[in-house]
């Protein structure tokens, strides 16, 4: 007998207050027919030992199956507590059913220094990569600087930010690449954000507000693709749409929401 995800995370999500999130993707601009979905669930749970906070989750394939150990993507747990005047937290997420291997994610917060390890453990604890945050106040703006290293490959690029008012300014740069974006608060409906690359690389973002908090988000990329977000109300709509020079080359589709069992 098949059984679904949606049947198993039904059962988790009686059983608490969270209710399970159904993503539906159609890939490869597929909508021919039902082999084109990819849909999703997701459920989280949370719970307290001690003075650590703990969340838990599995997202898994909603696709009847009689392979019960094939529905879940990932499985994953997290641990938050305080430190030494630091909020630390840990995150381990699992691929399927394979406790074998772990990415790992570390978090480490005070007032305005927070730092960011990517690590990966398949029986020895290996780090990635590594950054860090550091928050200041000037001339009425927020600046924030966040240098980063990449363990593997042993790169490193630094972050800037820079808000005040309706506007933001962030730049990225390595030893071989820069890139700014500059994002404008136009009025109370619109924003846009243009990005421009040393290598000649560009992109434009249109942020347009629409009725209840709702938000249409374009984001177009000469020669490579079109984005398009559509949050509205309980729903996420997004849409990429591949370009080959002027012409669209097909459609990637996905939909999210909230469920209710």
């Amino acid at each position: 007998m098949k059984t679904s995800a949606v049947a198993l995370l039904a059962v988790l999500g009686s059983a608490s207050a969270n209710l399970p999130s159904l993503s539906i993707k159609v890939s490869d601009g597929n909508f021919a027919d039902l082999g084109g979905l990819e849909p999703t669930l997701s459920w989280s749970a949370e719970t307290k030992a001690g003075d650590v906070d703990i969340t838990y989750g599995i997202e898994a394939d909603a696709r009847p199956s009689s392979d019960l150990a094939s529905l879940p993507k990932n499985v994953w747990g997290k641990a938050s507590t305080d430190i030494g005047g630091w909020g630390v937290t840990a995150r381990a997420e699992f691929q399927g059913t394979d406790f074998s291997a772990a990415d790992i994610e570390i978090d480490c917060t005070n007032d305005d220094l927070s730092i960011h390890i990517d690590a990966s453990s398949t029986g020895d604890f290996s780090v990635s990569k590594i950054e860090a945050t550091k928050s200041f106040d000037t001339d009425d703006a927020a600046v924030t600087v966040t240098p980063r290293y990449d363990v593997d490959s042993g790169d490193t690029d630094v972050v800037i930010s820079y808000v005040k008012d309706d506007t933001s300014i962030e730049v990225t740069a390595s030893q071989c690449e820069q890139s700014i974006t500059v994002s404008k608060q136009i009025d109370d409906d619109n924003r846009v954000a243009p990005t421009i690359g040393s290598n000649g690389d560009f992109s434009v973002e249109w942020e347009r507000k629409l009725c209840d908090d709702n938000t249409l988000t374009t984001t177009l990329t000469p020669n490579e693709s079109v984005d398009v977000e559509w949050k509205d109300d309980a729903w996420t709509a997004s849409f990429n749409l591949p370009l080959d020079g002027t012409s669209i080359a097909g459609v990637n589709a996905s939909i999210k929401r909230d469920v209710n069992f």
